[in-house]
């Protein structure tokens, strides 16, 4: 019997497509600059637990067979869970994004991804400029897209820098 292996049905019940605005203090600098920067990233995340029955090895194999069929990612594990993430940007645009319209997401997973996807597509395209060189439709785009990918997620993230994020959607 073949091993029936779906990437997108475990993404459906376990994954998650985050799209954050973040603040980063660079303190090994000089006077610690702020920097403010959008970040989206592609996660996977499975309980390690303590069972006698190996489900800890078993999930962590289920995130190496998704490293493998995407083509890209880290894995890491900490106490109690293993996480599979794409972060790098290049990697979500030409991997992830084709690997889902491919192998199709399904409800609310599938509708978050299509957000996230044009997210992607707008940090790629600005990938190396300064917020201050983006358009200003394109900041206000990725705000909106945060708002409402928020209805999609089980625990939503209240954004700490979002009023920044919309002052320089403003002044950009």
């Amino acid at each position: 019997m073949k091993d029936t292996f779906c990437v997108s049905t475990i993404v459906n019940s376990d994954g998650c497509f985050d799209l954050q605005f973040r603040k980063d203090t660079r303190h090994e600098r000089t006077n610690s600059p702020t920097y403010y920067r959008w970040k989206a990233q592609f996660i996977v995340t499975m309980p390690l637990g303590h069972s006698p029955t190996g489900e800890a090895k078993e999930n962590i194999k289920t995130l190496q067979k998704i490293k493998r069929e995407i083509g890209c990612g880290e894995i890491s594990v900490s106490k109690d869970q293993a996480r599979f993430s794409v972060q790098k940007i290049d990697d979500a645009f030409e991997l992830v994004i084709p690997f889902f319209r491919k192998n199709k997401l399904i409800d609310k997973k599938k509708h978050d991804f299509e957000m996230w996807s044009k997210a992607v597509e707008i940090i790629k395209r600005n990938k190396g400029k300064s917020l201050a060189g983006w358009k200003k439709n394109e900041l206000a785009t990725l705000i909106e897209i945060q708002k409402s990918c928020a209805k999609y997620k089980v625990r939503p993230r209240k954004c700490k820098w979002l009023d920044m994020a919309r002052t320089l959607s403003k002044t950009a």
